[in-house]
């Protein structure tokens, strides 16, 4: 596809003046000052510790400007390197304080006290300067003396020769006085190329400066380096970061000259280039070409994602840092648009919008993979103000309904049963802090309250005829909704639950009807771990479908103790691990020979290879995930199987929506991802 925004040339950057700089001889640092100042500089560096402001004991000097000029310090005529000249603009600030016993009686004071007026100020200024990876501090002492004294007034400057940078680097510099009595003075500054300055005979960097070109070919971008044969060079992609050192992208030793190959999706803002002839001591030349691009920013957008971190905090993942804004929601089933949610709170059909450029960017639900499909709850919402006052409203598409309330809403209807709810203890505290809470009351039981009696006129009314058409209808409508399936997993821990999610999730995407405890704690909680276990497994064989058993390490270790103990070994377990709970009546069936056709296994891939599953459950199909998807699949639904392009598509879909969180799972944010080469033979890059 050709790539009509990219430009087919593009130097490195645009051509700067061209600038003649001062020379000077010899590695030593040095200072001067104005007429009338002495100035004398440490021998060696300081650490650079501004400390706290403290108070004037009377006028001090203080710098009230950075003014800064670029030099070469030569070793040789033709080996130099840049260097950044410092002026430090200095002026008295402060006041002596009238003695005390003066303004009470008006007397004359002690003439001891006009003797510090007249004497000199001398003042220690420190230099901080800071071009990654280089940070150094020196301290000039400098003193005014007595005649130059003028509050409020510059005495002149002090200069500093000089400190040493790279070409195309960013370098910042602070000053402020030991003790600190102000804020310190800081200025930052983008340093010219080697085209930049008349330095191309001088440092040995810009003996062979190359010139890049960008071109375009279908999805792929060429950068172009045109460097002279036999020139060895060294080529770095990075992303360059607001904060922190560069994150490296891709690295390689060449020689000239060299054509890069890039995917175009791989440019964002931050990528930049950097190069450097392979000589000791060189100096590096970057360039970032892509910062404004529009569609490089459009790339930056794609590449974002949204990950959960903990039940109140997430992260914005991307290569860039990017400028936006995160705001929480809610979005009520059905696509309705996401609502402004107050106080900022997180969960249950609770959706994340970012923004940049007051244009909305990313939106996405964090919790839908372990929380299933949006239920049909309403969300209650509870302020709390001053003197303990509380009050609780339920968030609908018209707004915050107040409860109780006489308003027509479904919410303001159902407002005293969701009280009693909420009191009784039925409904899921999604939030608490000292703003609020945020609580997720059920309304199925309402709605079929309300249509029960209708459905029981229509049965009464239609008689006999009416009931064979019901009976139809449920018949279609079962098989429409698919097949069921009763998931069995060992909760290892919360990552494995979010891939369990994830799993079930994808699948409800299809004709089946998924059966997981994640989505049924309420019911499990009421009915009891055994007892919901019995009834789910009943209904599911019941309904001609299947029981899948997905093995873990956790789940084998349980297996194992109960076939050599005949019982589950005591120890701490979940509350809702209903694996555990099962296996009382699992195990029966494929020891009477009754699991083939009715159940199957499974294990995730890099996790636990189908070998390791004990050899009992072996007796049904154990499938590896994601690599046999497609075998597993055709295994769950109905008898009539459907064609096998249609389940190779549908392999596909359940794998995607995995892939995101089997990422999560074997690498966890804080860990990092394995790297990615850029072009051919990106073999030795770092």
């Amino acid at each position: 596809m050709p790539v009509p925004w990219f430009l087919l040339s593009l130097a490195l950057g645009r051509s700067p003046i061209v600038l003649s700089l001062e020379r000077l001889v010899g590695p030593q640092d040095a200072t001067h000052c104005s007429p009338g100042l002495s100035c004398h500089l440490w021998d060696s560096d300081i650490l650079c510790l501004p400390g706290d402001i403290v108070p004037a004991p009377g006028p001090v000097l203080a710098p009230t400007h950075l003014q800064t000029e670029l030099v070469l310090r030569c070793r040789k005529e033709t080996y130099c390197d840049l260097c950044v000249r410092v002026a430090v603009h200095l002026a008295v600030h402060g006041h002596w304080e009238e003695p005390e016993d003066e303004e009470k009686f008006g007397g004359a004071a002690d003439p001891g006290v006009e003797e510090p007026r007249n004497a000199s100020l001398q003042a220690q200024v420190v230099l901080s300067f800071q071009a990654y990876p280089t940070t150094r501090c020196v301290l000039l002492e400098v003193q005014v003396p007595a005649a130059l004294v003028q509050f409020g007034q510059s005495v002149g400057s002090v200069v500093y020769d000089c400190f040493e940078a790279a070409l195309g680097s960013e370098v910042r510099i602070w000053s402020y006085t030991q003790p600190r009595y102000e804020k310190e003075l800081n200025l930052t500054q983008q340093l010219p190329d080697c085209r930049g300055l008349e330095v191309r005979n001088s440092i040995p960097s810009c003996w062979a400066l190359p010139w890049l070109n960008v071109s375009a070919d279908g999805d792929n971008v060429h950068l172009v380096l045109n460097v002279s044969e036999e020139q060895h060079f060294g080529l770095s992609l990075y992303w360059n970061q607001v904060q922190g050192p560069p994150k490296p992208r891709w690295h390689k030793n060449l020689t000239g000259p060299q054509i890069i190959t890039l995917n175009h999706t791989d440019l964002v803002p931050c990528l930049c280039i950097q190069v450097w002839p392979l000589e000791p001591d060189s100096v590096r030349t970057n360039i970032c070409p892509f910062r404004e691009d529009p569609h490089a920013h459009q790339n930056l957008w794609r590449a974002a994602r949204l990950r959960l971190l903990t039940l109140q905090s997430w992260l914005l993942d991307a290569p860039c840092s990017l400028p936006a804004e995160a705001a929480l929601c809610w979005q009520a089933p059905g696509g309705d648009p996401c609502q402004p949610l107050v106080p900022p709170l997180s969960w249950e059909n609770v959706t994340v919008d970012v923004n940049s450029w007051e244009k909305l960017q990313l939106q996405e639900c964090l919790w839908a993979d372990s929380l299933g499909p949006l239920k049909d709850d309403v969300l209650l919402l509870e302020t709390r103000g001053p003197q303990d006052n509380r009050s609780l409203c339920a968030l609908e598409p018209s707004g915050c309904t107040s409860l109780p309330s006489k308003a027509s809403t479904r919410a303001a209807r159902l407002g005293e049963y969701l009280l009693q709810d909420l009191q009784s203890g039925q409904c899921l505290q999604l939030w608490d802090d000292d703003l609020g809470a945020l609580w997720a009351c059920s309304m199925d039981k309402y709605i079929h309250k309300r249509w029960a009696l209708l459905w029981l006129a229509c049965l009464l009314f239609a008689a006999a005829l009416s009931l064979i058409l019901l009976l139809k209808k449920d018949h279609a409508k079962a098989a429409a909704r698919g097949r069921a399936a009763l998931l069995l997993y060992s909760a290892d821990d919360s990552g494995f639950e979010r891939l369990v999610g994830a799993l079930a999730s994808a699948l409800c995407q299809l004709p089946l009807r998924v059966a997981v405890d994640l989505w049924s704690r309420r019911e499990m909680s009421a009915q009891g771990l055994v007892a919901w276990f019995h009834a789910q497994r009943r209904q599911t064989l019941q309904e001609g479908g299947v029981v899948v058993l997905l093995f873990s390490p956790g789940a084998v270790a349980l297996c194992s103790e109960w076939l050599q103990d005949g019982v589950s070994a005591p120890g701490a377990h979940g509350p809702h691990d209903s694996f555990r709970a099962s296996l009382s009546c699992v195990l029966p069936d494929f020891l009477q020979g009754q699991a083939p056709g009715r159940y199957v296994g499974a294990c995730f891939d890099r996790l636990l290879h189908p070998d390791s599953v004990p050899a009992l459950f072996r007796t049904v199909p154990v499938f590896s995930l994601p690599s046999q998807l497609p075998d597993f699949l055709g295994a769950l639904q109905q008898p009539r199987a459907p064609r096998p392009r249609r389940l190779q598509e549908r392999a596909e879909q359940v794998s995607r929506a995995l892939e995101p969180a089997l990422d999560s799972y074997f690498h966890p944010p804080g860990t990092p991802a394995p790297g990615r080469g850029v072009g051919p033979g990106a073999g030795d890059g770092t």
